[in-house]
């Protein structure tokens, strides 16, 4: 999506080897036209999978799971990482580990939101090592859902989640994908 590498390459800072910074656009401040846009790209690949809802992981990934659930016309639910009062004792759960933050997440989402037989299209932000999408996949089959398939904003090829889910049979749909960080520039797969 030139869109999107557009606003990479212009906005995005690399850090090291390992990590983009994409917080002026995707994950602090939001840039909402571009949502709209990937929210409508994600639907066009997805258009023929008769989703039902659409999941990811807050923070993050709600902006682009929200505009895809949009043009889908189906209701978006977000895996929470906190467990606050009103989230009572009925959930399904999974643990994340985030190699930004060097924390591990008790993702969390309540059963009343996600049921058996339902078709879900998994929707993150980035995808580097897959441990947020495999949370993901792991409450999807605790409730018995289906998942037909996964949307990444980003992903950063030269890093393992790829081949998890491929070696899982699972659909990646990437909208941006990155081969590598050089010299503080992003290369782009071709």
């Amino acid at each position: 999506m030139k869109l999107l590498e557009d606003k990479i390459k212009n906005e995005g800072r690399v850090i090291g080897t390992e990590v983009l910074k994409v917080d002026n656009f995707l994950n602090h401040q939001v840039d909402p036209a571009l949502m709209a846009a990937m929210g409508e790209e994600f639907a066009r690949l997805f258009e023929n999978d008769n989703i039902d809802k659409v999941l990811t992981v807050e923070s993050s990934g709600i902006a682009p799971a929200v505009f895809t659930a949009l043009a889908l016309h189906v209701p978006m639910v977000f895996a929470r990482k906190k467990k606050s009062l009103t989230l009572v004792d009925d959930n399904y759960t999974a643990d994340v580990y985030s190699f930004t933050k060097q924390e591990t997440n008790h993702i969390i989402v309540d059963k009343r939101f996600i049921s058996a037989g339902e078709r879900i299209l998994l929707i993150d932000d980035f995808l580097a090592n897959g441990q947020a999408v495999e949370g993901m996949l792991q409450i999807a089959d605790a409730a018995g859902a289906e998942v037909v398939g996964v949307g990444i904003v980003i992903e950063k090829t030269f890093q393992k989640g790829r081949a998890i889910l491929d070696e899982k049979g699972i659909r990646v749909e990437s909208l941006a994908r990155i081969a590598a960080f050089e010299d503080g520039q992003v290369i782009f797969v071709n």
